[in-house]
């Protein structure tokens, strides 16, 4: 199965080499003139789109009903209830610490998600000030807003390409992931009953396939929307994918902070120590196969 997943992923790779090489080849074929990356990105949208006047009248229509701002409003209201409800009235799941402990997180990797996780808060909440900056009247306070947001995306470029390499391999599907999703990993229970997962469990992985690959288009479209040279047209159609992804992106990040946070207790303690007990990877990480350098007796991490 995996050679056939690598094959698939080769054939894939191809393809958009391919493509993306025709398609740079005959722009620069047709015009005598230097060729910019927003003229490619242009010509491209122009022919996904193939009406630039309908996406601005989109364009109109979104912005003039403040769709985004009410969109995000609801996601960052919404999912909190939601999960206040479960730790209500499932609860955290508690595992003893005072064992073994098992190293899941080597300095590096904690460096890099360290570096994530601090430059991705700080766009979320730059993000939410700037979308509803009319909410707050504008002005230099929601300036600077934006210099943060642009300050924390190039902090988080670096972080987004290093964890696309660190955690690719485990980030891959398998077919214990489908198990997972079924029981919803075991969070609707309060038994502590052996999860499906191995190293990464399948919410963890659906989080990655959309905060890495989501995070590069975030930045490419990001960098449009500053107008580094970009037409109108492509800034507009730019601001609808940054923003509908967006929310995707924050709803994934309230779940993936309500995990780490509140629904095990002591996880953040993992990733400062880059060790978990392991009574909870029994549990949570069942069929996760580790080296027996990386367990060591408890406190002695």
């Amino acid at each position: 199965m995996q050679r056939s997943l690598k094959s698939v992923l080769l054939l894939w790779s191809s393809v958009m080499v391919f493509m993306i090489t025709l398609g740079l080849g005959t722009a620069f074929a047709m015009s005598p003139e230097m060729y910019t990356i927003s003229d490619y990105w242009g010509d491209l949208i122009g022919i996904i789109t193939g009406d630039w006047q309908r996406v601005g009248e989109i364009f109109t229509f979104l912005q003039g009903n403040e769709f985004f701002m009410w969109g995000f409003l609801l996601i960052i209201t919404v999912i909190p209830l939601i999960f206040a409800g479960h730790l209500l009235i499932v609860g955290a799941k508690h595992f003893d610490h005072g064992g073994n402990q098992i190293l899941f997180f080597p300095l590096t990797a904690r460096i890099i998600h360290f570096i994530g996780a601090l430059s991705f808060s700080m766009l979320v909440i730059s993000g939410l000030l700037i979308v509803s900056g009319q909410f707050f009247g504008g002005g230099n306070f929601i300036r600077f807003a934006r210099y943060v947001h642009l300050g924390s995306a190039l902090l988080a470029a670096p972080a987004v390409l290093g964890m696309l390499v660190i955690w690719f391999k485990d980030m891959l599907p398998a077919l214990c992931d489908i198990k997972w999703l079924f029981i919803l990993g075991g969070y609707l229970s309060k038994e502590l009953k052996p999860v499906p997962a191995k190293k990464f469990n399948a919410g963890q992985k659906m989080w990655y396939w959309c905060a890495i690959p989501g995070g590069i288009v975030m930045l490419i479209t990001g960098f449009l929307i500053w107008g580094f040279g970009a037409e109108l047209d492509v800034i507009r159609i730019s601001t609808i994918i940054h923003n509908v992804l967006g929310m995707v992106l924050v709803a994934f990040f309230l779940t993936h902070c309500y995990m780490s946070i509140f629904a095990i207790a002591g996880s953040l303690e993992s990733m400062k120590t880059g060790y978990k007990p392991e009574h909870e990877v029994h549990i949570l990480h069942s069929l996760h196969k580790y080296k027996e350098s990386d367990v060591v007796a408890g406190g002695h991490h």
